[in-house]
């Protein structure tokens, strides 16, 4: 059975205003602690933000579930997964959880 990365989240201190990384000013990025690799978080991706800006009328209109909201936005941002991603999952719960309460 494989193992979910740790991912330990870096870019900015206290209160989210100052980032970390000089050359990444406001920008969210992880780090994968098992590799050491960085990448930024999906919410700095355009198309990312533009799936959750339709999530909420396509959760509402199609009465989906979780998991079709998700692989919805997956096929709209053109990205096989984002759940390892804390910020742009939080994000997207945050949408789906508002529109899911009021379609109910």
């Amino acid at each position: 059975m494989g193992t979910t990365p740790k991912m330990s989240y870096i870019g900015f201190n206290g209160g989210e205003t100052t980032p970390r990384h000089t050359n990444l000013k406001q920008m969210t990025i992880i780090r994968d602690i098992a590799t050491g690799k960085v990448h930024l978080s999906l919410v700095e991706d355009n198309a990312f933000l533009s799936a959750i800006q339709g999530l909420h009328s396509f959760v509402v209109d199609n009465n989906a579930d979780c998991d079709m909201a998700y692989d919805w936005v997956c096929d709209q941002a053109d990205i096989s997964s984002f759940v390892a991603d804390n910020y742009a999952w939080d994000m997207f719960f945050d949408v789906y959880s508002q529109a899911a309460e009021l379609d109910a």
